[in-house]
């Protein structure tokens, strides 16, 4: 009889601990779920700052480099679908793209002295690198939260928490496929 009233008593004394340890999971993952939507619209208000800078940049290339038409097309087509992002996802993926096209675009004014020599130009290349940086900065921000929140969602016992109140697993911001592959810059004469 001792024994079962030890076995009773130690499997109580488990599910309390069990049940206020859960309580801090769950508190725990509300907190960090609130800064990751937090840093999410940091991440957003610097994709918005870039945004705004795109058409003046646009705008001042068009009348260096008229023969790189697709890069400002490819441009102006990754703002509309930034502007039209619903989720995440989508921000990301068009966001994803923007900085391809704009990496492009780095690698033109390399190419081309002329544009590269405009003070308007430069100062807006100035003003585009800084916001580059600071997403940079932010995007970094953003993935260590959602790092921790999918971390401690699927360790135990949080994992028990985390199933029974539904915390579902953020996605990171990932690099765009193309980031992989070295832009090629070419100091002789632009192509004819």
């Amino acid at each position: 009889m001792k024994a079962i009233a030890r076995r009773t008593f130690l499997a109580a004394l488990l599910a309390v601990a069990a049940v206020s340890g859960s309580g801090c999971s769950y508190n725990s993952f509300v907190g960090q779920e609130e800064s990751i939507k937090a840093q999410w619209a940091q991440v957003e208000n610097q994709l918005q700052r870039r945004n705004d800078l795109i058409p003046n940049l646009v705008e001042t290339a068009k009348g260096f480099a008229q023969q790189e038409r697709d890069v400002f097309g490819q441009i102006a087509e990754s703002r509309a679908k930034l502007a039209g992002a619903r989720t995440p996802e989508q921000t990301m993926q068009a966001a994803n793209e923007q900085s391809t096209a704009l990496s492009r675009l780095l690698v033109i004014s390399e190419n081309y002295p002329q544009l590269r020599s405009s003070e308007q130009f430069g100062r807006l290349m100035d003003e585009l690198s800084g916001t580059e940086n600071r997403i940079a900065v932010e995007r970094m921000r953003y993935n260590e939260r959602v790092q921790a929140f999918n971390t401690a969602r699927r360790q135990f016992p949080s994992n028990i928490t985390a199933s029974l109140f539904g915390f579902k697993e953020y996605p990171l911001f990932n690099a765009p496929p193309e980031a992989e592959r070295v832009p090629k810059v070419n100091f002789g004469r632009p192509p004819a």
